[in-house]
């Protein structure tokens, strides 16, 4: 085994056009993750989105890398080279990719909290 290989990365690409239920009033997730060149947008050779969506449908979580986000607010803004980040509401935030079983991890965290924070899970 390739010391530098990401042991999570099977997992995460297995995810792929999974869509799962999470609650029993409707809350579901979307795995779309799929290998790409390495570009500087791209440095792990991967372009994802995983999300928590309500019932209705609503985005209530993201995590994707399919645009730069701005760091900070005001003229002094400016992109990341990398294109990482989460959202979560109506917010964006970047988000630093180590690797894929990390970005589960991350996920799955934040989809916890903000189910707890709807009352759907304790």
């Amino acid at each position: 085994m390739a010391p530098d290989r990401d042991l999570g990365l099977d997992t995460l690409l297995d995810l792929h056009g999974q869509t799962l239920f999470v609650d029993e009033i409707g809350h579901w997730v979307k795995f779309v993750v799929l290998r790409t060149e390495v570009t500087p947008d791209r440095p792990h050779g991967l372009s994802y989105s995983l999300t928590l969506h309500a019932p209705d449908g609503t985005r209530l979580v993201g995590f994707d890398n399919a645009h730069p986000v701005r760091e900070r607010r005001g003229p002094g803004r400016r992109a990341r080279a990398e294109s990482d980040h989460r959202h979560r509401l109506r917010t964006v935030q970047p988000y630093d990719y180590t690797d894929a079983a990390t970005l589960l991890e991350d996920f799955w965290k934040e989809v916890d909290g903000v189910l707890r924070e709807r009352g759907s899970i304790s």
